[in-house]
């Protein structure tokens, strides 16, 4: 069976969770860069991965890395690619996206004309054709410049996998489904403690935590550009491939989980998003201000998004915001609580240190994860 190098983006500082997850699903990781995981695996592999995934931003074939620093040295790096094995006579190709950072070459434009028309060479010269139809199956090329280094990969997922299909509509500051559930990953919790997102918003980490309870594999419900590349994957593999995430779903799995958010609609929108990711059964949404925050159980989790002021509201009202989230934590014996904001006083305002507190990049925005400990649960009695 022929074997791929296969890369995934993910957001930056967020590596290790990805990682974990190509590892989890079995496969061999082979790279480890800011920003993207490079694994080993077959035709297989790259129907799991665009399925199963959680935190990747999509599944990248690779064609072949050389250095450039010329658009000679590019296009002769380009052409001398074996292209005639991934994209047959009929295949409708183009650079769907180029990326340059530190390097001589930076015109995104040009970069991918060259791509392109090296391509086109290198198939005219295999296929012994001048012309080509391209009214096939569709292949996206992206390239990515690093210092000099030339990526060149096919993009087998099409749209990103932060789409899941679930959220139609959003709130004003939306977080990306892909680094909810990173982010939910860095974090402690499991399906047996209780879980509140007191700015809930369009619904996006009760939603993940809720397919990560019942093991409902993200892609399972949505189509990837490779489903049409039958001359790589047979299409029994992709079928194979949902009727394994089928088998592993499980909706009867006893959770507590509740998004609160202050806008009505925003909270039917939610309720919305919760129906279409098959998950609405283990979601309390309510219309709630965080200061009315209270719970009677212990050992619970708050993993929320709050208004950080980006664009959003003024920044004048966030002291205000924030010693109301630290007044009701506060009042939560023994929970724990997880924030992602860029608001550079959060924890003064929240009236305590992070425990931990790590830097991530939600898009070009500098964010911070803080991480406020409640302690460990008594272990129950076998």
């Amino acid at each position: 069976m022929k074997m791929y190098q296969l890369v995934a983006p993910c957001h930056f500082g967020l590596e290790a969770v990805l990682k974990r997850e190509i590892y989890d699903l079995g496969y061999e990781i082979t790279q480890v860069e800011d920003g993207r995981v490079t694994f080993e695996g077959d035709a297989e592999a790259i129907c799991r991965a665009n399925v199963f995934l959680r935190t990747a931003e999509r599944v990248l074939l690779l064609v072949g890395r050389f250095r450039a620093t010329t658009f000679d040295e590019l296009f002769e790096g380009v052409k001398a690619l074996p292209w005639e094995e991934y994209l047959p006579k009929d295949a409708k190709f183009w650079v769907k996206k180029a990326s340059s950072i530190k390097s001589k070459l930076f015109s995104s434009s040009d970069i991918q004309s060259i791509v392109k028309k090296a391509v086109v060479e290198r198939l005219k010269r295999e296929y012994e054709v001048e012309w080509f139809p391209e009214d096939g199956a569709a292949y996206p090329i992206r390239v990515f410049l690093l210092k000099d280094e030339v990526m060149v990969t096919l993009d087998t997922s099409g749209e990103s996998l932060h789409k899941r299909g679930y959220r139609t509509m959003t709130s004003k500051a939306p977080l990306t489904e892909t680094l909810a559930a990173a982010l939910l990953m860095l974090t402690p919790w499991k399906a047996d403690r209780i879980f509140v997102d007191p700015f809930c918003g369009s619904g996006t980490f009760p939603i993940e935590a809720a397919m990560m309870a019942a093991n409902i594999a993200p892609g399972m419900h949505r189509e990837f550009i490779a489903e049409q590349w039958t001359n790589l994957i047979d299409r029994k593999l992709w079928y194979e491939t949902v009727e394994e995430a089928e088998e592993m779903v499980d909706t009867s799995v006893s959770v507590d989980i509740q998004g609160y958010d202050i806008d009505g609609e925003v909270v039917k929108a939610a309720r919305e998003n919760a129906k279409r990711a098959g998950v609405a059964d283990m979601i309390h949404f309510q219309e709630r201000q965080v200061s009315e925050l209270r719970h009677p159980k212990k050992y619970g989790f708050i993993v929320t998004n709050p208004p950080y002021g980006e664009r959003l509201e003024d920044k004048k009202d966030l002291p205000e915001l924030y010693t109301q989230i630290g007044e009701a934590y506060r009042n939560l014996d023994s929970w724990s609580m997880y924030m992602i904001t860029s608001y550079e006083d959060t924890e003064k305002y929240i009236g305590r240190k992070a425990d931990k507190n790590r830097k991530i990049y939600n898009g070009m925005l500098k964010t911070y994860f803080y991480q406020f400990m409640g302690p460990k649960p008594p272990k129950r009695k076998k």
